[in-house]
């Protein structure tokens, strides 16, 4: 059985709160509503963010890339920390991609993302950044964006 150790809400179309199931912490057999753990899904995601931030930070001379991934965008940014500033950024959702993003495959618009902030990288006169996949794996189009980057003239 599932204990109230944890509690989802969600916010319906009224935008009021309603109580959607409890969760318990302990494991339970597969399949069964206790092994579902939504919460703690999304709260691994951010620990594992808040890991990488410690350790990756821009700099005006190597600015950090920051990577978010949507289940159906993708967007990248190159951030200097220090002042706080975004200098180049780019995503499935710009008004050049928008189009070309909606007809082909999540790899395929990941690779069109990273070479296109290449290019407003070289425009803003970025020289190497620092990449910070956020939390994600390195893996399919977080992989994708980076490796289209990197031909297309961006260091790191």
């Amino acid at each position: 059985m599932c204990g109230p150790s944890s509690r989802l809400t969600c916010t319906s179309k009224r935008g009021f709160g309603t109580r959607v199931k409890s969760f318990a912490r302990r494991k339970g057999k597969p399949g069964s509503r206790c092994d579902v753990r939504i919460a703690e899904k999304s709260e691994k995601l951010e620990r594992r963010r808040q890991r990488v931030r410690q350790r990756v930070f821009g700099t005006p001379t190597r600015p950090r890339l920051s990577v978010f991934r949507s289940k159906s965008h993708i967007y990248a940014q190159i951030i200097d920390d220090t002042r706080g500033h975004t200098l180049a950024a780019a995503s499935t959702l710009d008004p050049e991609l928008k189009k070309a993003a909606q007809s082909k495959n999540p790899i395929d618009a990941a690779k069109e993302v990273g070479k296109l902030i290449a290019v407003r990288a070289k425009a803003a006169k970025v020289g190497p950044v620092v990449f910070d996949r956020g939390g994600r794996l390195y893996h399919g189009r977080i992989k994708a964006l980076a490796e289209a980057s990197r031909e297309s003239g961006l260091q790191f």
